[in-house]
Protein backbone atom coordinates (compact mmCIF):
# COMPACT_ATOMS: atom_id res chain seq x y z
CA UNK A 1 0.00 0.00 0.00
CA UNK A 2 1.14 3.55 -0.64
CA UNK A 3 2.79 5.24 2.32
CA UNK A 4 2.48 8.90 3.23
CA UNK A 5 3.59 10.99 6.18
CA UNK A 6 2.01 13.78 8.17
CA UNK A 7 4.83 16.07 7.00
CA UNK A 8 4.56 15.32 3.29
CA UNK A 9 5.02 18.46 1.19
CA UNK A 10 4.98 19.48 -2.46
CA UNK A 11 8.47 19.32 -4.00
CA UNK A 12 9.90 22.81 -4.43
CA UNK A 13 13.10 23.37 -6.41
CA UNK A 14 13.80 26.60 -4.52
CA UNK A 15 14.71 24.58 -1.44
CA UNK A 16 17.97 23.47 -3.07
CA UNK A 17 19.35 26.99 -2.70
CA UNK A 18 17.92 28.09 0.67
CA UNK A 19 20.18 29.78 3.19
CA UNK A 20 20.45 28.27 6.68
CA UNK A 21 21.09 30.42 9.78
CA UNK A 22 23.79 28.98 12.06
CA UNK A 23 25.09 30.96 15.02
CA UNK A 24 24.54 34.32 13.36
CA UNK A 25 25.72 33.40 9.86
CA UNK A 26 23.63 32.56 6.79
CA UNK A 27 25.10 29.63 4.89
CA UNK A 28 24.15 27.76 1.71
CA UNK A 29 22.42 24.47 2.41
CA UNK A 30 25.46 22.34 1.50
CA UNK A 31 27.69 24.33 3.86
CA UNK A 32 25.28 24.44 6.80
CA UNK A 33 26.98 21.89 9.04
CA UNK A 34 27.65 21.36 12.74
CA UNK A 35 30.49 19.58 14.52
CA UNK A 36 30.35 15.86 15.26
CA UNK A 37 31.08 17.00 18.84
CA UNK A 38 27.86 19.02 18.96
CA UNK A 39 25.64 18.05 21.89
CA UNK A 40 22.60 17.77 19.65
CA UNK A 41 24.29 15.35 17.25
CA UNK A 42 26.06 13.37 19.93
CA UNK A 43 23.36 13.13 22.61
CA UNK A 44 20.13 14.70 21.40
CA UNK A 45 20.75 17.46 23.95
CA UNK A 46 18.64 20.37 22.75
CA UNK A 47 15.17 21.68 22.01
CA UNK A 48 13.43 22.97 18.90
CA UNK A 49 10.34 24.67 17.52
CA UNK A 50 8.55 24.28 14.18
CA UNK A 51 6.86 27.41 12.80
CA UNK A 52 4.64 28.12 9.79
CA UNK A 53 4.72 31.29 7.69
CA UNK A 54 1.43 32.64 6.34
CA UNK A 55 1.29 35.91 4.38
CA UNK A 56 4.51 37.27 5.80
CA UNK A 57 3.82 36.40 9.45
CA UNK A 58 4.89 33.55 11.66
CA UNK A 59 1.72 31.94 12.91
CA UNK A 60 1.23 32.11 16.71
CA UNK A 61 4.81 33.34 17.12
CA UNK A 62 4.36 34.41 20.75
CA UNK A 63 3.09 30.95 21.70
CA UNK A 64 6.08 29.31 20.04
CA UNK A 65 8.54 31.64 21.77
CA UNK A 66 6.86 31.02 25.12
CA UNK A 67 7.19 27.26 24.65
CA UNK A 68 10.80 27.51 23.43
CA UNK A 69 12.05 29.60 26.33
CA UNK A 70 10.14 27.49 28.85
CA UNK A 71 11.84 24.38 27.44
CA UNK A 72 15.27 26.05 27.52
CA UNK A 73 14.75 26.89 31.18
CA UNK A 74 13.56 23.35 31.91
CA UNK A 75 16.76 21.80 30.52
CA UNK A 76 18.96 24.57 31.99
CA UNK A 77 20.25 25.74 28.61
CA UNK A 78 21.19 29.40 28.20
CA UNK A 79 20.61 30.29 24.51
CA UNK A 80 22.71 33.47 24.91
CA UNK A 81 20.02 35.18 22.83
CA UNK A 82 17.00 37.15 23.95
CA UNK A 83 13.52 36.42 22.70
CA UNK A 84 13.78 39.48 20.45
CA UNK A 85 17.10 38.28 19.02
CA UNK A 86 15.64 34.86 18.19
CA UNK A 87 12.72 36.52 16.38
CA UNK A 88 15.16 38.81 14.55
CA UNK A 89 17.13 35.75 13.39
CA UNK A 90 13.92 34.18 12.05
CA UNK A 91 13.14 37.37 10.15
CA UNK A 92 16.68 37.69 8.82
CA UNK A 93 16.47 34.13 7.45
CA UNK A 94 13.00 34.67 6.01
CA UNK A 95 14.01 37.86 4.19
CA UNK A 96 17.28 36.38 2.92
CA UNK A 97 15.31 33.51 1.38
CA UNK A 98 12.60 35.75 -0.07
CA UNK A 99 9.85 33.87 1.76
CA UNK A 100 6.37 35.32 2.29
CA UNK A 101 3.91 32.40 2.42
CA UNK A 102 3.79 28.60 2.75
CA UNK A 103 7.16 28.28 4.44
CA UNK A 104 8.26 26.21 7.41
CA UNK A 105 11.04 26.95 9.88
CA UNK A 106 12.73 24.53 12.23
CA UNK A 107 14.49 26.47 14.96
CA UNK A 108 16.97 24.35 16.93
CA UNK A 109 19.07 25.15 19.99
CA UNK A 110 21.54 22.62 21.39
CA UNK A 111 23.99 22.80 24.28
CA UNK A 112 26.77 23.25 21.73
CA UNK A 113 30.11 21.70 20.93
CA UNK A 114 31.63 19.42 23.58
CA UNK A 115 35.30 19.28 24.48
CA UNK A 116 35.16 15.47 24.79
CA UNK A 117 32.61 12.90 23.55
CA UNK A 118 30.78 12.29 26.85
CA UNK A 119 27.45 13.33 28.28
CA UNK A 120 28.19 15.70 31.17
CA UNK A 121 26.84 19.15 30.27
CA UNK A 122 29.95 20.82 31.70
CA UNK A 123 31.83 19.46 28.67
CA UNK A 124 29.82 21.83 26.44
CA UNK A 125 32.12 24.82 26.83
CA UNK A 126 31.73 26.81 23.60
CA UNK A 127 28.19 28.03 24.10
CA UNK A 128 25.00 26.88 22.38
CA UNK A 129 24.49 26.00 18.74
CA UNK A 130 21.52 27.82 17.24
CA UNK A 131 20.30 26.82 13.77
CA UNK A 132 17.29 27.77 11.64
CA UNK A 133 16.32 25.58 8.69
CA UNK A 134 13.75 27.32 6.51
CA UNK A 135 12.03 25.75 3.52
CA UNK A 136 9.32 26.57 1.01
CA UNK A 137 6.78 24.05 2.22
CA UNK A 138 3.18 23.43 1.23
CA UNK A 139 1.52 20.37 2.81
CA UNK A 140 0.55 17.73 0.27
CA UNK A 141 -1.20 14.86 2.03
CA UNK A 142 -3.24 13.09 -0.68
CA UNK A 143 -5.54 11.01 1.54
CA UNK A 144 -6.51 10.53 5.18
CA UNK A 145 -3.79 9.09 7.40
CA UNK A 146 -3.74 5.41 8.44
CA UNK A 147 -2.69 4.75 12.04
CA UNK A 148 -1.55 1.61 13.84
CA UNK A 149 -1.42 1.28 17.62
CA UNK A 150 2.09 0.43 18.81
CA UNK A 151 3.53 -0.82 22.14
CA UNK A 152 5.67 2.30 22.60
CA UNK A 153 4.26 4.86 25.04
CA UNK A 154 5.09 8.50 25.72
CA UNK A 155 7.22 8.69 28.85
CA UNK A 156 6.57 9.83 32.37
CA UNK A 157 7.59 13.39 33.29
CA UNK A 158 10.40 12.09 35.49
CA UNK A 159 11.96 10.08 32.67
CA UNK A 160 11.64 12.31 29.60
CA UNK A 161 8.77 14.73 29.87
CA UNK A 162 6.72 14.39 26.65
CA UNK A 163 5.93 18.10 26.84
CA UNK A 164 9.53 18.88 25.88
CA UNK A 165 10.15 19.42 22.17
CA UNK A 166 13.46 17.65 22.65
CA UNK A 167 16.04 16.58 20.08
CA UNK A 168 15.84 13.15 21.73
CA UNK A 169 13.12 11.63 19.52
CA UNK A 170 14.20 7.98 19.35
CA UNK A 171 11.14 6.71 21.24
CA UNK A 172 8.83 8.34 18.69
CA UNK A 173 10.97 7.18 15.77
CA UNK A 174 10.76 3.58 16.99
CA UNK A 175 6.98 3.98 17.29
CA UNK A 176 6.84 5.26 13.71
CA UNK A 177 8.93 2.32 12.48
CA UNK A 178 6.60 -0.12 14.25
CA UNK A 179 3.59 1.50 12.58
CA UNK A 180 5.21 1.32 9.16
CA UNK A 181 6.02 -2.36 9.71
CA UNK A 182 2.29 -2.82 10.41
CA UNK A 183 1.40 -1.16 7.10
CA UNK A 184 0.30 2.20 8.52
CA UNK A 185 1.52 5.75 7.98
CA UNK A 186 2.02 6.76 11.58
CA UNK A 187 1.84 5.34 15.10
CA UNK A 188 -0.97 5.78 17.60
CA UNK A 189 0.66 5.81 21.04
CA UNK A 190 -1.07 5.08 24.36
CA UNK A 191 -0.23 6.52 27.75
CA UNK A 192 1.14 4.47 30.64
CA UNK A 193 -2.44 3.66 31.76
CA UNK A 194 -3.43 2.30 28.33
CA UNK A 195 -5.54 5.30 27.29
CA UNK A 196 -5.25 6.77 23.79
CA UNK A 197 -2.69 9.55 23.86
CA UNK A 198 -1.00 10.90 20.74
CA UNK A 199 0.75 9.85 17.55
CA UNK A 200 4.50 9.75 17.16
CA UNK A 201 4.49 13.22 15.54
CA UNK A 202 1.10 14.88 16.13
CA UNK A 203 -1.64 15.37 18.68
CA UNK A 204 -4.75 13.23 18.26
CA UNK A 205 -8.49 13.99 18.36
CA UNK A 206 -11.67 12.02 17.80
CA UNK A 207 -15.26 13.13 17.22
CA UNK A 208 -18.15 11.24 18.81
CA UNK A 209 -21.79 12.35 18.48
CA UNK A 210 -20.86 15.93 17.71
CA UNK A 211 -18.32 16.27 20.54
CA UNK A 212 -14.55 16.55 20.16
CA UNK A 213 -12.34 14.43 22.43
CA UNK A 214 -8.60 14.57 23.01
CA UNK A 215 -6.32 13.17 25.70
CA UNK A 216 -5.94 14.76 29.13
CA UNK A 217 -2.69 16.34 27.97
CA UNK A 218 -0.74 14.78 30.83
CA UNK A 219 1.43 12.57 28.61
CA UNK A 220 1.45 14.28 25.22
CA UNK A 221 3.26 17.18 23.60
CA UNK A 222 1.79 20.53 24.65
CA UNK A 223 0.88 21.23 21.04
CA UNK A 224 0.13 24.81 20.08
CA UNK A 225 -2.23 23.74 17.29
CA UNK A 226 -3.83 21.30 19.75
CA UNK A 227 -4.61 24.16 22.13
CA UNK A 228 -5.87 26.38 19.31
CA UNK A 229 -8.35 23.66 18.28
CA UNK A 230 -9.57 23.35 21.88
CA UNK A 231 -9.93 27.15 22.06
CA UNK A 232 -11.76 27.27 18.70
CA UNK A 233 -14.24 24.63 19.85
CA UNK A 234 -14.94 26.47 23.10
CA UNK A 235 -15.36 29.80 21.29
CA UNK A 236 -17.78 28.34 18.74
CA UNK A 237 -20.03 26.21 20.90
CA UNK A 238 -18.50 22.87 19.91
CA UNK A 239 -18.37 20.47 22.89
CA UNK A 240 -14.72 19.56 23.55
CA UNK A 241 -13.32 17.30 26.26
CA UNK A 242 -9.77 16.64 27.47
CA UNK A 243 -10.30 13.20 28.94
CA UNK A 244 -9.17 9.59 29.17
CA UNK A 245 -10.59 7.36 26.44
CA UNK A 246 -9.81 3.90 25.12
CA UNK A 247 -9.21 2.21 21.81
CA UNK A 248 -12.82 0.97 21.94
CA UNK A 249 -13.99 4.60 22.03
CA UNK A 250 -11.58 5.41 19.21
CA UNK A 251 -12.64 2.60 16.87
CA UNK A 252 -16.26 3.70 17.25
CA UNK A 253 -15.53 7.37 16.54
CA UNK A 254 -17.40 9.24 13.81
CA UNK A 255 -14.26 11.17 12.83
CA UNK A 256 -10.61 11.41 13.83
CA UNK A 257 -7.93 13.94 13.03
CA UNK A 258 -4.39 14.99 13.91
CA UNK A 259 -3.09 18.44 14.76
CA UNK A 260 0.34 19.95 14.29
CA UNK A 261 2.03 23.14 13.15
CA UNK A 262 2.86 21.69 9.72
CA UNK A 263 -0.43 20.09 8.66
CA UNK A 264 -2.84 22.01 10.93
CA UNK A 265 -5.69 19.44 10.91
CA UNK A 266 -5.06 16.16 9.09
CA UNK A 267 -7.93 13.63 8.79
CA UNK A 268 -7.49 10.03 9.91
CA UNK A 269 -9.29 7.42 7.80
CA UNK A 270 -8.23 4.15 9.40
CA UNK A 271 -6.92 2.90 12.75
CA UNK A 272 -5.67 -0.67 13.21
CA UNK A 273 -7.44 -1.72 10.01
CA UNK A 274 -10.77 -0.27 11.12
CA UNK A 275 -12.34 2.47 9.02
CA UNK A 276 -13.16 5.60 10.98
CA UNK A 277 -16.51 7.08 9.92
CA UNK A 278 -16.64 7.32 6.13
CA UNK A 279 -12.86 6.99 5.88
CA UNK A 280 -12.67 10.60 4.67
CA UNK A 281 -12.50 13.98 6.35
CA UNK A 282 -15.63 14.37 8.47
CA UNK A 283 -17.86 17.45 8.52
CA UNK A 284 -16.85 18.61 12.01
CA UNK A 285 -13.15 18.22 11.17
CA UNK A 286 -13.71 20.30 8.04
CA UNK A 287 -15.59 22.94 10.05
CA UNK A 288 -12.76 23.14 12.61
CA UNK A 289 -10.23 23.40 9.79
CA UNK A 290 -12.06 26.40 8.33
CA UNK A 291 -12.32 28.05 11.74
CA UNK A 292 -8.58 27.49 12.24
CA UNK A 293 -7.78 29.05 8.86
CA UNK A 294 -9.83 32.08 9.83
CA UNK A 295 -7.92 32.33 13.11
CA UNK A 296 -4.57 32.14 11.33
CA UNK A 297 -5.54 34.85 8.86
CA UNK A 298 -7.25 37.10 11.42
Amino acid sequence: MDKITTHQATEDARNATVLIWINGTLKPRAEATVSVFDSGFMLGDGVWEGLRLYHGRWSFLDDHMDRLFEALKAIDLDPQMTREQVIAALEETRIANGMDHDAHARLMITRGVKSRPFQHPALSRQGPTVAIIMEHSKPSIPRPIRLATVPHIRGLPMTQDPKLNSHSKLNCILACIAAEKAGADEALMLDLHGFVNTTNACNFFIVRKGAVWTSTGDYCMNGITRQKVIDICRANGIPVYERNFSLVDTYGADEAFLTGTFGAQTPVGEIDGRQIGTGQMGPLTEHIRQLYKALVHA
